[in-house]
């Protein structure tokens, strides 16, 4: 069973930055942060395969930047520029192609 911890979220204000992190019990081929606020669908921010293979929302683009450690079966998604409408809870979703692996969620909040 393949289990996901995520650290990193807070309270920004806008402009600001935060790193996410999250650790996965075991290699991945498939990594990914989604992301959810009330009253919205959960959507994907950003999704990073081992074989560099990349997926990212637009309305992040630019301004997010996810990467991995392999080694360390780590993905971590760098926040930068934060704008209020990027609040919400953000999950660490993992994807070896037969099921789909979720964390906890972390909290991300920005004022104006």
């Amino acid at each position: 069973q393949v289990r996901l911890q995520e650290s990193g979220g807070g309270s920004v204000q806008a402009g600001g930055s935060l790193r996410l992190s999250c650790t996965a019990s075991s290699r991945i081929e498939y990594m990914a942060w989604y992301r959810q606020a009330p009253g919205r669908q959960r959507e994907l921010v950003a999704r990073l395969g081992i074989g560099g293979a990349l997926n990212s929302a637009d309305s992040v683009r630019g301004r997010f930047t996810i990467s991995r450690d392999v080694d360390k079966n780590t993905v971590d998604l760098q926040m930068n520029n934060l704008k209020p409408d990027d609040y919400g809870v953000y999950f660490c979703n993992a994807n070896p192609g037969w099921h789909a692996y979720w964390g906890q969620g972390t909290q991300v909040t920005v004022s104006p």
